[in-house]
């Protein structure tokens, strides 16, 4: 430890912040956006429809059997050739893993609203609401408390995957650290840095899941 660097780490901090930074848009964008359509998927696969819960059960089924690393590339090599212009490295990106967590988090929330009882949306219906007025006022609040341990497990795995984005041409927190790794011939410092940030990240996302799993009644 005698030769460790603390240097190397301060004057590439401003670089790999920007790779953080762009961590945390994937995050933050795939969070929203794969819950937003993981939402409509999800009364989609609970719909009465026969056709319409087909769609999106072929959809999720196709999503969690291919690897992200794959829609990365369909993503950002093919649908340019299909669209007829270029599609920028961020956008295809973004666009993957809205589309790829949308799948997962469907079967969050899925799950979450299974686990409600059909009681209770029938007794709001006697009172003269609306289904979707039940949905919204009954089902919806005590669900989303079933699905909280679940969604944050799922932001930790999003975290985790944003280091694949290096195939699109992308500097995450993850590849950034690579290149100043490469260019200062300075990997222990840097990768240690790395471990600890990934490690107080997801260690403080699990804690979290972990005390709201003690708080949570039964």
């Amino acid at each position: 430890m005698g030769q460790f660097d603390w240097g190397v780490i301060a004057r590439s901090w401003p670089f790999l912040a920007q790779g953080m930074a762009l961590s945390a848009l994937l995050v933050a964008v795939a969070t929203a956006g794969g819950l937003l359509l993981g939402f409509g998927l999800a009364l989609m696969r609970l719909s009465r429809r026969a056709p319409v819960a087909a769609v999106a059960t072929s959809y999720v089924t196709v999503m969690r059997s291919v690897p992200l690393i794959l829609v990365l590339f369909w993503f950002y090599f093919l649908v340019p050739l299909i669209i007829g212009h270029p599609v920028g490295s961020l956008a295809s990106a973004l666009t993957a893993f809205v589309l790829f967590e949308a799948a997962f988090y469907c079967e969050i929330i899925r799950a979450g609203i299974d686990s409600v009882r059909p009681g209770q949306t029938e007794a709001g219906l006697a009172t003269g609401m609306r289904r979707w007025q039940a949905l919204r006022l009954i089902v919806m609040p005590q669900a989303f408390r079933a699905m909280i341990p679940l969604l944050l497990n799922q932001i930790i795995i999003v975290f985790q995957d944003t280091s694949l984005v290096y195939v699109v041409g992308l500097h995450d927190f993850m590849t950034s650290a690579s290149v100043v790794a490469s260019r200062d011939g300075r990997p222990t410092e840097i990768y240690t840095l790395v471990i600890v940030v990934y490690l107080v990240i997801c260690f403080s996302l699990s804690k979290g899941v972990q005390r709201y799993k003690r708080a949570s009644p039964r």
